[in-house]
């Protein structure tokens, strides 16, 4: 018994033994399956992690550039440095954005975000820098510490400069390192709790630990690699991915649903900025981008089905003004207004597939393609001036704006988006040169206009330095002994080749590009400083000097200090200096056109309102900005013996002023007769060529001194 025993025993111990070392054998292979399941799966997870951050980075730094371009396209253009520092500093703040940077068409920086910029004006010289100023289109580098997008700022094809996203690189890999440290982690931890459960089982029988390695391999490896595969599928742009429906407890079921609320939290983050890529953020309407896209596709549809569309470019009127005298969040809620005025106008007038988007600043375009496209767009169009031309309610004031409208068709005008584009802005542009408030219709005669415009307008720049712009001056005499009292001072343009430009062309240029803000207070300066040297008249009086006022120049608010500045350095008594403003001028806003006036006055300067008449303003403004005198328009003038209604409008405004204390100037005089009448009626003051030509300043001393009276 005892050797059977100690047999039996031996044999137990023998099988146990070798029962262990099968287990352990078994638990050797598990052990290393297991390892090399956790190594897989790290890597996996590992590799789509940083394909994840690599991807999002490089997504998130083009859309960040590409909405920072579209929105300094305005800023930039006007040369609106805070606005364009507000856009940088807003973009900069997001997180992994190393640096943005704002450089003009020489590749020189204008602004970093930071308050005093210190690097403004000087060309960059980083190693990235060359790259993003030469480049045409969008362009991405990369170095060891910086993932660059660059894009140019285009308006229309103008390069205006260009915009540089750094996204820091260092940032990025930091969060993919603690992403894979903390997946990592908890793999080591679930790979950890199942070894210690295998170490429990290590006395059972081979067959257990078969179970528990299909446990294991139904339990952890499984549903990590559906997650690996998962995590494929969301690398690829399907956010819709099915995650098995889990309600374990355990760390792989936190995984899994922590994997799905990370799914869910990318997927928003892609709609957000895909929003965010293709919505205008004030307005709520399709932007740019979204628009040119739109556009191609419907160019596509349209050539393959024969169908035209229509597009109108739609610019608001004066909007600049409201920023400028209102300030920027008066400027938004007139915008606010002026959307939802065009969008209701789409709404009637524009069909089920018309698009709408917000093209810049307070530029809107509108895409037709239901059924007739022209005669939809008229309809449009009419609606739009109509509705537009009304005024608004900003902050409790009234103001009148409206808006110019272009109207382009294809395939009649254009063949592709870019030039349909295009056409719509020239044809926005000739309805301004129209009026404004009000439509034009694309023609091909429009491209040579706006080519001349352009060449007048760079012509124009310098003009003054190189002497070719002078100054003449219409005589003004006192009706009541035909005595000459003062001059209106006008600007002359001989061009050495295309010869003497009239007035009414390049004074219109000058308005438009804004050169007049340039151009006007050197006349001022030159007018003053030449009325200065004049002598007195025979009675004793000084001979004042008149000066056309731009509207630019009334809205920059910064006339008052030019008036002073010019009557010290000239010398000239401020009672002698008379500034002439368009009705026009003073309409818009009456309630600013009142303080600038009423500082002018204190000055001594004395106000005039030319073109009198033709503004359809009425003398009831008059009593609302203090003016001195009157001008008769000339077109009033010239039909007062053939229209009777001239005669009685001319009558009834030289009666109405006299009841006001204001003089009546009367311009445009070219005969006899029309100097009676106008004598007659009691008018007090009068130029025009029956009276005198413009002559120049040397021609003005010579009549002062033989006491001219006229011709």
């Amino acid at each position: 018994m005892r050797r059977l025993g100690s047999g039996m025993q031996a044999r137990f111990v023998l099988a146990m033994g070798g029962a262990i070392l099968v287990v352990v054998a078994i638990l050797g292979v598990l052990l290393g399956r297991q390892a090399a399941t956790q190594r897989e799966v790290t890597r996996l997870s590992g590799t789509v992690i940083h394909e994840l951050f690599d991807r999002s980075t490089r997504s998130r730094g083009e859309a960040i550039a590409r909405e920072l371009a579209d929105a300094l396209v305005n800023p930039l253009y006007y040369n609106d440095l805070e606005q364009v520092g507000a856009l940088v500093r807003n973009s900069a703040r997001q997180d992994a954005v190393g640096y943005v940077l704002v450089f003009d068409t020489e590749g020189r920086l204008l602004h970093d975000g930071s308050v005093e910029v210190p690097g403004y004006g000087r060309p960059m010289t980083d190693p990235l820098a060359a790259g993003a100023v030469s480049a045409t289109g969008a362009r991405v580098q990369e170095s060891h510490d910086v993932l660059e997008n660059s894009l140019p700022i285009m308006l229309g094809k103008q390069r205006l400069g260009g915009v540089r996203v750094g996204m820091a690189l260092e940032q990025v890999q930091a969060l993919e390192a603690q992403a894979s440290q903390g997946l990592a982690q908890r793999l080591e931890q679930v790979g950890t709790r199942h070894l210690g459960w295998l170490l429990l089982m290590l006395g059972l029988l081979a067959a257990i630990g078969v179970v528990v390695i299909v446990y294991v391999q139904r339990m952890l490896v499984t549903p990590i690699r559906g997650l690996a595969m998962a995590a494929r599928q969301i690398e690829a742009g399907d956010y819709q991915v099915p995650l098995r429906e889990n309600d374990r407890d355990d760390e792989v079921g936190e995984l899994v649903r922590a994997f799905a609320r990370m799914r869910d939290a990318i997927a928003r983050h892609d709609r957000d900025v895909r929003h965010m890529a293709y919505t205008d953020a004030l307005t709520g309407l399709t932007n740019r981008l979204a628009f040119r896209e739109a556009l191609d596709h419907r160019l596509m549809a349209a050539r393959a089905s024969g169908h035209r569309l229509a597009l109108l470019f739609v610019d608001i009127d004066d909007f600049k003004r409201v920023n400028d005298t209102l300030g920027h969040e008066a400027g938004d809620e007139a915008l606010l207004q002026f959307v939802q005025r065009i969008s209701d106008a789409v709404a009637q007038a524009g069909g089920d597939e018309a698009l709408l988007a917000r093209f810049g600043g307070d530029e809107f375009v509108i895409l037709l393609g239901e059924g007739d496209a022209a005669v939809q767009a008229r309809a449009l169009a009419d609606v739009l001036v109509r509705e537009l031309g009304k005024p608004l309610m900003v902050q409790g004031r009234e103001l009148y704006m409206g808006a110019s409208i272009g109207v382009t068709l294809f395939p009649d005008d254009a063949a592709d988006a870019t030039t349909l584009l295009k056409n719509g802005d020239i044809a926005m542009y000739q309805a301004k040169m129209a009026g404004k408030n009000c439509y034009r219709y694309y023609s091909r005669a429009m491209d040579h206009a706006v080519e001349r415009r352009v060449h007048m307008e760079q012509e124009l720049r310098g003009a003054w330095e190189r002497g070719e712009l002078r100054l003449a001056y219409q005589p003004i005499f006192r009706t009541r002994d035909r005595r000459l009292v003062g001059a209106e001072a006008l600007l002359r343009w001989q061009h050495p080749a295309l010869g003497t430009i009239p007035p009414s062309v390049f004074i219109d240029v000058a308005e438009q590009s804004g050169l007049i803000e340039v151009i006007g207070p050197k006349v001022l300066r030159a007018a003053c400083m030449e009325a200065a040297q004049w002598p007195r008249s025979v009675d004793g009086e000084g001979l004042f000097v008149s000066v056309n006022v731009s509207p630019r120049q009334l809205r920059g608010g910064e006339l008052p200090s030019l008036v002073a500045q010019c009557l010290l350095e000239s010398g000239l008594p401020a009672a002698r200096l008379h500034l002439e403003l368009t009705e026009t001028a003073v309409i818009g806003d009456e309630l600013l056109a009142a303080q600038l006036l009423d500082k002018l006055h204190r000055t001594g300067v004395k106000v005039w309102l030319d073109d009198f008449g033709t503004g359809f303003s009425g003398l009831s403004h008059l009593r609302q900005v203090p003016v001195d005198g009157v001008k008769i328009d000339k077109s009033f003038v010239a039909d007062m013996q053939r229209d009777p209604d001239d005669l009685a409008l001319t009558t009834a405004i030289i009666a109405m002023a006299h009841a006001l204390g204001i003089t009546v100037v009367a311009e445009g005089i070219e005969q006899q007769a029309q100097f009676d009448l106008l004598c007659q009626r009691g008018c007090d003051l009068a130029q025009g060529y029956w009276l005198s030509r413009p002559v120049t300043a040397t021609t003005i001393v010579q009549m002062i001194e033989k006491g001219d009276g006229g011709d």
